[in-house]
């Protein structure tokens, strides 16, 4: 395996995490909707024990890629077309290009705003940075589009840094000032 090959391969296993944790949610809520709150609390301990071992991945999957920023470039060896067509399975567009639009998205909608709210106004203004890889349905659920599915992980990012509150309702995002303040220097940055 090259370099490209394992970043493949720790994208493809990140998706499939992303998936169970999607399926673990929606089974909880259902669950929880029914009022069987003794499976619902056990699947949200799961859902807790898969996002922790994603992040665990992620961590991985940086140390990995620290690695090879220090090694030597890769031979000048061609790609066999089987891997330049997995490649393609790789390049939806990264959780960190959502950070901005969704912070942006929730000052203008007065700092808070239902999740499907945000979604549609970051599909106006993200229209022309997601590729036809991000518009594709999930493999494990057809009805959820991809690029939807890592701007959810790109917001749980961001409330773990504390740039988008923990104690928000349900289905509610909100900014709290340390995310204003982000949003600033970042656009200042630019």
């Amino acid at each position: 395996m090259d370099q490209n090959e394992v970043a493949i391969a720790f994208d493809m296993v990140l998706e499939e995490i992303e998936n169970a944790i999607a399926a673990l949610n929606r089974e909880g809520g259902q669950a929880f909707q029914v009022g069987k709150y003794d499976v619902a609390k056990e699947l949200m301990e799961k859902g807790s024990q898969m996002t922790a071992f994603r992040t665990k991945v992620v961590d991985l999957q940086r140390e990995w890629l620290n690695i090879f920023a220090i090694v030597v470039p890769p031979r000048g060896r061609k790609q066999s077309k089987k891997v330049a067509e997995r490649l393609k399975r790789g390049l939806r567009t990264p959780e960190d290009e959502f950070r901005i639009p969704i912070l942006q998205s929730l000052v203008d909608l007065g700092g808070s705003a239902p999740m499907t709210e945000v979604l549609d106004r970051l599909e106006r203004t993200m229209k022309d940075r997601l590729n036809a890889y991000d518009r594709l349905p999930l493999p494990s659920d057809p009805t959820q589009v991809r690029w939807r599915n890592t701007a959810q992980w790109s917001r749980n990012a961001m409330v773990k840094e504390g740039l988008l509150a923990s104690d928000s309702p349900r289905g509610v995002w909100e900014i709290t000032s340390a995310g204003r303040r982000w949003l600033a220097a970042a656009i200042e940055q630019k």
